[in-house]
């Protein structure tokens, strides 16, 4: 039950895009080739190297399924893969034949059925581009005739049905195209989506309807440490804020906040908040007393997720242990606690109840197979495996796990030299192996044992070991751990690059001479920086959507997160902040990337806007420097079409081909 705020851990690896090896050593402004192909824009890109034309597609020709939700009659939906994009699916039973429902050229998610039995209707959203404005649509799973219920243009989200499956409540910022505002539609009515909450400086995100109709259950988005709750009233958009401290006379401390449930009596509220401590918790509070208990004391991790049956009996809840993932499920009525059995060990994400609050569904994956849909039934302890997805013409069996270590960095935490937390994947072959130290972004994200073909792919056939370190200010490992690298301490996250690569150096088996470092988003101003401070360390960097300047980026992101993105890197209207946020942005210090890089963007980003890229490879290109550059018109904020990522792949294979040479 993440909302789109929520921390999520992101693999570089797996936004999509491309490059080639430059070489330094131009005196003079580089010249650029620009070229066209299709909607892909190529600057200074050579033709892709015979090893990546010849192996890769085997690779990338695999897909995964992403469990949904359950319709009435027990069949699930899902998200997969047969073309360009993924869409929406149906499936009967275990292991049916995937049905696509949605078509187009843009990817379809989100979907949720109507959850009146009987009902054919479903749910889901789609945005054009990758621009993020995204919209809600309604489809009738026999007739497949498609209803829009938004008005095409702004930025939608978070939809929920109501019990009695009538009306749609969803955030969105039509109203102004910033602030983000709760609506309600009659699925039935032509009469459109009203204003039922308004935002005053807010940033709602509806996370679930009371059983009588009557309330929403809102969260209040500030930054992934401080989010509030309250309880709305449908009729006249009245709000309250539910008490989080224990004693409604005393201030709720500041907290971050991962997902809320109405209890089925309606008198409570089950949610996830770390309530100022280290680690997000399973919690209970009265609404009427104030008072609260935790589930999850025990447990010294974060909860991910988490989904209470409708009839109130079972919880259950998904803990982050080390970037794993945990199943338990609690029956409340009895006090006790199971561990389900039968399941694959890995990622588990998208846990729905069915509408008897019998079966569990889940999407599991692992850093050795793809996502599939699960079910868990409850009372026969019995897991079922829903879709079996492919690994392309790939033998499983040289698929290898990721493997959890940590590295002293450059500080200490009392008396104890501070420990990052990253993971490897390595080859099986003996030797010095080249490495790829692939930066997650965020930064409020973390790099998790996820299926990745591509990072297998540079295990298997390039000989990489790919390290995804997660640097102070990651999420999973503490509250205090993720605010390390907050505002002015923006730049000690960069010092744990330095820190890696000393570990590097001494271990028998990783080049140091060989280390390439990439990322995404954030991480790819971690590419940026690293050069820049570790560019004599460094064979080079691919950046794809990244940060160059943060006053520009701040300036120019789109106006319905920059308020977020100021509690996370500081405030540049401020003087004093902005030079230092001036100060430590890569834009500055262009002249001192003196290593080969590619920069991918893509051109509806509305998250790190094109311009960012933009005006660095400008800069770079004039200060002598080389850079090859790929954008594509039909992207946003990292590449989600297959045929667009294919391309960016095999340009990367090709660059890092040529930088792991001896």
């Amino acid at each position: 039950m993440p909302t789109p705020y929520t921390a999520r851990f992101s693999v570089a690896l797996t936004l999509l895009t491309s490059v080639m090896v430059l070489s330094i050593g131009t005196a003079h402004a580089q010249s650029s080739v620009r070229e066209t192909r299709g909607n892909l824009v190529l600057e200074n890109i050579p033709p892709h190297s015979t090893r990546a034309l010849e192996t890769l597609d085997g690779w990338l020709a695999g897909r995964g399924a992403n469990f949904q939700d359950f319709m009435p009659n027990g069949s699930i939906l899902i998200t997969t893969r047969f073309g360009d994009a993924d869409q929406v699916h149906h499936v009967a039973r275990p292991g049916a034949d995937r049905s696509q429902l949605t078509f187009d050229i843009d990817p379809a998610g989100g979907a949720s059925a109507n959850p009146v039995p009987g009902s054919q209707i479903f749910l889901f959203a789609r945005d054009r581009g990758g621009n993020e404005n995204t919209q809600l649509y309604l489809q009738n799973l026999e007739s497949r005739q498609t209803k829009l219920l938004t008005d095409g243009r702004s930025r939608n989200g978070g939809a929920l049905w109501s019990r009695d499956g009538k009306r749609v409540v969803f955030q969105s910022n039509a109203r102004n195209g910033i602030n983000q505002d709760v609506y309600l539609v009659e699925v039935d009515d032509s009469s459109g989506p009203r204003l039922v909450v308004a935002s005053q400086g807010q940033t709602w995100t509806p996370l679930d309807w009371s059983a009588d109709g009557q309330r929403l259950l809102l969260l209040d988005f500030s930054s992934v440490t401080d989010a509030s709750l309250y309880v709305a009233e449908i009729a006249t958009g009245a709000i309250t804020r539910v008490p989080l401290s224990g004693d409604p006379k005393k201030p709720s401390p500041q907290s971050g906040i991962g997902g809320a449930r109405f209890s089925a009596d309606g008198q409570g509220v089950w949610f996830t908040a770390d309530l100022g401590g280290e680690f997000r918790q399973i919690r209970y509070v009265d609404l009427a007393s104030g008072s609260l208990r935790t589930l999850t004391a025990d447990l010294p991790w974060d909860i991910d997720d988490f989904e209470v049956s409708s009839d109130g009996r079972w919880l259950a809840y998904v803990a982050n242990v080390d970037g794993f993932s945990e199943l338990y499920v609690a029956d409340l009525g009895a006090g006790m606690t199971l561990r389900p059995s039968g399941l694959p060990a890995g990622l588990i994400s998208n846990l729905r109840f069915d509408r008897q609050g019998k079966t569990l569904g889940m999407s599991i994956e692992s850093s050795q197979s793809p996502r599939d849909a699960w079910t868990y039934d409850i009372e026969k302890a019995e897991a079922t495996r829903w879709t079996r997805s492919e690994t392309g013409l790939i033998d499983p069996a040289k698929l290898v796990a990721a493997e959890v270590f940590r590295y002293p960095t450059w500080d200490r935490v009392g008396r104890t030299q501070r420990k990052i937390p990253a993971l490897i994947h390595k080859p099986t072959k003996s030797g010095r192996h080249p490495v790829v130290i692939d930066i997650h972004g965020g930064p409020e994200g973390q790099s998790r044992p996820g299926y990745s073909p591509f990072a297998q792919y540079l295990v298997n056939e390039l000989g990489y070991a790919v390290i995804q370190p997660n640097v102070r200010g990651s999420t999973g490992y503490g509250r205090s751990f993720t605010m390390l690298d907050n505002g002015r301490l923006r730049e000690d996250s960069v010092r744990d690059i330095g820190a890696l690569l000393v570990w590097i150096a001494a271990q028998p088996d990783l080049d140091a001479d060989r280390v390439v470092v990439m990322g995404g988003s954030y991480g790819g101003y971690m590419v940026l920086a690293s050069l820049i401070a570790y560019g004599d360390r460094l064979k080079g960097g691919i950046n794809v959507v990244g940060i160059s300047n943060f006053v520009t980026f701040l300036t120019n992101t789109s106006g319905y997160r920059r308020d977020l993105r100021r509690a996370e890197y500081g405030d540049e209207r401020d003087p004093s902040m902005r030079a230092f946020l001036r100060r430590i942005s890569p834009l500055e210090k262009a002249s001192m990337i003196r290593r080969p890089l590619l920069v991918v963007q893509g051109l509806n980003d509305p998250r790190v806007p094109a311009s960012e890229s933009e005006q660095l490879v400008a800069k770079i290109r004039q200060q002598g420097g080389e850079v090859w550059y790929l954008a594509a018109k039909d992207e946003g904020h990292g590449f989600r079409k297959k045929a667009n990522r294919d391309f960016y792949l095999k340009t990367a294979v090709t660059f890092l081909e040529r930088l792991a040479a001896p």
